[in-house]
């Protein structure tokens, strides 16, 4: 057979013909120079019929495509790509229009499942009589180069996105896009590691839709379990092909989102000295996962560490700052309602001397037969001393405000060293005016009593026993307000927490379940001991927080209601509101004695907004025919829970506080 671009022209031959033997050596060289170039070159070359039957591959086809010439000789090879056959079958045309092709950019399976990218040239073969008798291509393998190249337009496109993104929700969305079409997959899905936990979670999910993506972004799981967590762990890249026969794939994530896993490939996220997250893709679009894959994504990976690192680091110190400015914040509010916790009742007793006084005044003492200059005077005395002192305490409410604002003022000191300076001043006072010569001794200890640091000693506590004698002790201050209270509590919990700091908690937060819980409302409190860490939950249905509220929650509760509004209303009545630093305290606590705090709420669906008023009683709550009603309405759970029990040193700073 020969090949040729276009069929030959007919040509006389004029000279005689060469004898037989000289045509057949010279045919015998030309085969075996054939023969030798088709064996050392470096392409795969494929010849066969115009039946689409194998007639010859060269080692390098074997080599490249994994088929040997004994295996497919007069068979058909099916290596074409479903997606492709229609491309194919144009190319096929174009070649038998133009007796060749060139440059044809395509795809073919190899016999291990594995897809490369190829470049065809070919000829049509002719026979002795100038017919077509088949077809041969050189098949060039272009599959590293052309991913390398698509590898270097999505890093330069990742490295052009890093400065404009400088939040890790916004970048690794895209990094993840890159992913999926660098690799041409399914699913591409970065998750990175919580250190703190030891947990992976799913950080960025591109999959389907966002419907899909959600479901993903809900799962945590150990770093010890699935292929993800083996990567994560070793910091080894792991290619499964086939999921049902691995023994460690985690199939809890298909069970809980609409993932068919076929194959996964996993790569390592690492920086210089760990791994922080672990980079997976599954179901290859066209063909299996392959070296060329991992050495793809490894690539991309390492590529993208740094960044995602920085920029995480970058956030989390954007959100300290957050937390500090609203830190900051609460202090400034704590201060000024401080204040107005201040002012208000001693401008109270200022009006009340006042008007006392003018009473006293319209008096005619002589008809009550109390007629005495010098009573009216000493009454008199009195009252101007105890007017003068109540605005030297206004007067030192202010200093005390601007002080606390710089941070430098501490009452006990101030006292003490106001005590050493006029101490010899107050003695001769004192042996002066009274016979009490210890005066001096017993102020001293009143200021170390009422200002002094105090030493707060944890001790081990049953919680559950604890809990049931606090309840108890507290239902007569809420026994007036209609609310279910129900317990589940766990039996022999123990803690190891000062019995101070946990009545102020279970007081406080019980106490905000219920004045922000409507009468006939339900407030529930469960104790249980998970993994050695027990958990104390109260949940109230009541009104709950609005979202704007509830990242600041614990900066000063709510904004307490008027001043005449709460004046007038009792403890754990419904909306009572008081001074709203419990739940400040506690988060305050928290810190200070290693418990960790959290909050869920959702406001009540019938009153969305801040401003919008609850009647108080679900009995004149019109959106409710039943209580159950009320109850899936709305709500807060605080959850508390508490380290394993054990002597720890719990003191702030020098051990007071």
């Amino acid at each position: 057979m020969k090949f040729k671009d276009k069929a030959p022209a007919p040509d006389k031959v004029k000279n005689p013909e060469p004898p037989p033997l000289e045509l057949y050596k010279e045919s015998r060289l030309a085969q075996e120079q054939l023969s030798t170039l088709l064996k050392f070159l470096p392409d795969p070359v494929f010849a066969f019929t115009l039946g689409n039957k194998v007639d010859y591959i060269n080692p390098a086809f074997e080599r490249v495509f994994g088929w040997t010439l004994k295996e497919v000789k007069g068979k058909n090879i099916n290596f074409i790509p479903d997606h492709l056959i229609p491309q194919a079958k144009q190319g096929m045309k174009q070649l038998f229009e133009n007796l060749a092709v060139h440059d044809f950019e395509t795809q073919r399976y190899t016999k291990d499942g594995r897809i490369l990218d190829i470049v065809i040239n070919g000829a049509i073969m002719y026979d002795d009589q100038n017919q077509p008798a088949g077809q041969v291509l050189i098949l060039r393998d272009m599959t590293i180069e052309k991913r390398m190249a698509k590898s270097n337009r999505i890093m330069f496109r990742i490295s052009k996105a890093l400065h404009q993104y400088q939040q890790l929700g916004d970048l690794i969305p895209l990094i993840n896009r890159e992913i999926q079409g660098l690799i041409s997959v399914e699913g591409a899905f970065i998750l990175l590691a919580d250190e703190s936990t030891d947990e992976l979670y799913f950080f960025s999910a591109q999959y389907r839709n966002r419907e899909s993506e959600k479901k993903f972004k809900k799962i945590r799981f150990s770093a010890n379990k699935g292929v993800s967590g083996r990567v994560y762990k070793t910091g080894n890249p792991i290619l499964i092909p086939d999921v049902t026969q691995c023994s460690f794939f985690l199939r809890r994530v298909d069970d809980e989102t609409d993932l068919v896993t076929r194959g996964i490939l996993s790569v390592p996220i690492k920086l210089k000295d760990r791994t922080i997250g672990v980079v997976s893709v599954v179901n290859k679009n066209h063909g299996n996962f392959d070296t060329t894959d991992i050495e793809l994504l490894s690539i991309v990976t390492a590529s993208i560490a740094l960044p995602i690192e920085n920029t995480r680091v970058h956030e989390e110190l954007r959100l300290s700052y957050e937390e500090l400015k609203t830190l900051n914040h609460a202090k400034d509010k704590v201060i000024n309602h401080l204040a107005h916790e201040i002012k208000t009742p001693v401008s109270v007793l200022s009006a009340s001397m006042k008007l006392l006084s003018k009473k006293l005044t319209a008096l005619d003492l002589g008809k009550t037969g109390l007629e005495n200059p010098g009573l009216e005077k000493m009454i008199e005395k009195i009252f101007t001393r105890g007017q003068r002192n109540l605005n030297r305490i206004l007067d030192i409410q202010y200093e005390v405000e601007d002080l606390l604002r710089k941070k430098d003022f501490k009452a006990y000191n101030l006292l003490n060293k106001l005590l050493e300076a006029c101490k010899d001043e107050l003695s001769i006072l004192i042996e002066n005016e009274t016979e009490n010569q210890d005066m001096i001794t017993r102020v001293q200890t009143t200021i170390e009593n009422l200002f002094g640091p105090k030493k707060i000693n944890a001790s081990s506590l049953l919680l559950d026993e604890y809990l049931t004698r606090k309840i108890e002790g507290l239902q007569p201050k809420f026994h007036h307000r209609r609310c279910v209270l129900t317990t589940k509590i766990a039996k022999g919990v123990p803690v190891y927490i000062p019995p101070e700091i946990l009545d102020t908690l279970i007081t406080g937060i019980l106490q905000n379940a219920i004045e922000y819980t409507p009468d006939k409302g339900k407030i529930d409190i469960m104790l249980k001991n998970t993994k050695n860490s027990p958990e104390l939950i109260f949940t109230d249905h009541g009104i709950g927080f609005t979202q704007e509220k509830l990242h600041l929650v614990f900066e000063n509760y709510f904004t307490p209601p008027d001043s005449l509004e709460y004046s007038t209303k009792r403890a754990y009545d419904f909306n009572a509101g008081g001074r709203g630093f419990d739940l400040l305290r506690i988060k305050l606590f928290s810190e200070q004695y290693h418990f960790q705090i959290r909050i869920n709420s959702n406001r009540c669906r019938v009153i969305p907004k801040d401003d919008d008023i609850c009647p108080g009683d679900i009995n004149r709550c019109l959106a409710c025919k039943t209580p159950n009603d009320c109850f899936n309405s709305g709500g807060t759970a605080i959850h508390i829970k508490f380290q394993s029990p054990g002597p720890k040193v719990l003191e702030n700073g020098s051990g007071c506080i």
